[in-house]
């Protein structure tokens, strides 16, 4: 059986789906949002909602109360293909406070000129902001797209201090 819960965060309320200890899915819409764009079988599962999610509730709270270091202790799994899967693992490499290209985020994630597949994996992360897609930004250092609009992506970037 899956867990669902939800946080208030200063940007919205940050919807969780978890596997025990493991996150499958997290996001700023609803959580049939994510129920939609998790794996088949894990969507197809009976879900409860809880009031938290042991250690993984502790951690987005942390997360939000200013330990920038505490979605790193959060297990995820998202279904995806091999080149996204090394993506969203390069993603949680950049620390707080740090961002990177697209054009960087592919040719570490294993393939210089899949930057297109790499602005993709961005768009599918179900598991956003524990892997960090809003630290991604355009070559020229725009802000690019993210998922739950620019005004997210900016504050959680400021938060962290990625910018000023």
């Amino acid at each position: 059986m899956l867990s669902q819960t939800f946080h208030k965060t200063p940007i919205g309320t940050l919807f969780l789906i978890s596997d025990e200890h493991i996150l499958l899915a997290a996001g700023f819409r609803s959580f049939e949002d994510l129920i939609d764009r998790m794996d088949a079988q894990d969507s197809l599962r009976e879900i409860k909602s809880v009031r938290n999610i042991p250690v993984i509730s502790e951690l987005v709270k942390d997360y939000f109360d200013g330990d920038l270091t505490a979605f790193n202790g959060i297990q995820t799994r998202q279904p995806g293909g091999e080149f996204f899967q090394s993506v969203w693992k390069v993603m949680r490499k950049i620390p707080a406070g740090k961002t990177m290209s697209y054009a960087e985020l592919a040719k570490r994630a294993g393939s210089e000129s899949a930057v297109r597949a790499a602005g993709s994996a961005c768009a599918r992360n179900l598991i956003a902001p524990i892997i960090p897609c809003h630290r991604i930004v355009k070559s020229g250092g725009a802000l690019g797209n993210y998922g739950f609009g620019l005004e997210s992506k900016e504050w959680l970037l400021r938060f962290e201090g990625a910018l000023k």
